[in-house]
């Protein structure tokens, strides 16, 4: 039986399948760099990027560093996973559930080895005790993050927060 494409999006809307997508606006206009950024890398890069917020909820939502390892590398994921080995020692978890992402990419190395964006992000930060969530809080936050490609995805070397001026 063939389902059509408004009623397939609606069963998994109402069956929660899809979650909300978080609103994304992406600016190049402070792009450096002797490189060109293309089309398909940049939104490559974006996708990859966003994707990556994804696997830090379900990571530090089950406390599990193992699901980071297809989206961070480096020092980013060495923090998360320090992070993660804390939640577990205090019997707690977190969730992540970004809103929005205002993304300025402001490098691309020479090689191609390397995209540097600055990312303010709305989300909101639920904690759960013991499996009781004990508190969601709105939360908008900026970042520094370096992207750096592997054999078939752009994955974050560095995440870093930043004062919000």
């Amino acid at each position: 039986m063939r389902c059509s494409v408004i009623v397939c999006a609606w069963f998994a809307l109402a069956s929660g399948v899809v979650a909300a997508q978080p609103a994304v606006r992406v600016d190049t206009s402070q792009l450096k760099g002797p490189r060109t950024l293309e089309e398909q890398t940049r939104v490559a890069a974006i996708r990859d990027y966003l994707e990556s917020w994804q696997s830090m909820n379900e990571a530090l939502e089950q406390n599990r560093a193992g699901l980071l390892g297809a989206d961070f590398v480096g020092a980013a994921r060495d923090k998360l996973a320090k992070a993660i080995g804390e939640q577990v020692r205090a019997g707690v978890r977190t969730r992540y559930r970004d809103r929005a992402h205002d993304i300025q990419i402001v490098f691309y190395s020479p090689e191609g080895l390397s995209i540097e964006l600055l990312d303010r992000v709305d989300y909101d930060l639920q904690v759960i005790d013991h499996d009781k969530p004990v508190a969601t809080v709105p939360a908008n936050a900026r970042f520094i993050v370096v992207l750096t490609p592997s054999e078939v995805r752009w994955r974050v070397r560095i995440m870093q927060a930043i004062s919000p001026n």
